[in-house]
């Protein structure tokens, strides 16, 4: 079982955890998550795509992220996401955080900040290697097709962090 950790409104830590996806969040608690953009140097970005039996956003694109463990840091928390997700190893790319947003669901009971990490690193196809519990597939993408699939409706948070990509 996972556990994250509980943060206020100004993303502090309370000292309370919560069963990963446990969607029972008081209206002043909030959870922690990240996402990690990998560009390479020729101006590229790897994307993947959700799998096709997710409960939402099923088939839809994304940078690899997900949930801060409890007493995990977001920058080793995203580390591992990619790793996880990508087989990609970022620990010693240049870059690192970009910036952080909020979301309040108060109907859902389920808040949460999320810190944008951007790293460039120089990668080919072959270095990818999929999760495959997790992740349908892959592109490297240029801009202009990640802001298609934007405009499609279909790349998660690409409004709340698209200025990460420049």
């Amino acid at each position: 079982m996972e556990y994250w950790d509980i943060y206020d409104e100004k993303k502090q830590k309370t000292g309370r955890t919560m069963k990963r996806n446990d969607w029972n969040m008081k209206p002043d608690e909030y959870h922690l998550t990240v996402l990690g953009v990998l560009k390479r140097p020729d101006g590229r970005y790897l994307i993947t795509q959700r799998k096709l039996d997710k409960e939402w956003g099923a088939g839809w694109w994304e940078v690899p992220g997900g949930g801060v463990n409890a007493g995990e840091d977001s920058r080793d928390a995203v580390i591992r996401e990619i790793r996880e997700e990508t087989g990609i190893d970022v620990s010693q790319a240049a870059g690192g955080y970009a910036f952080s947003y909020k979301r309040v669901n108060p109907e859902e009971k389920n808040n949460y900040f999320v810190d944008i990490y951007k790293f460039i690193l120089d990668f080919v196809d072959n270095d990818v290697k999929v999760q495959p519990e997790e992740v349908e597939g892959f592109k490297i993408a240029t801009l202009e097709e990640i802001r298609a699939f934007a405009q499609e409706g279909v790349f998660l948070h690409y409004d709340s962090m698209k200025e990460v990509f420049d």
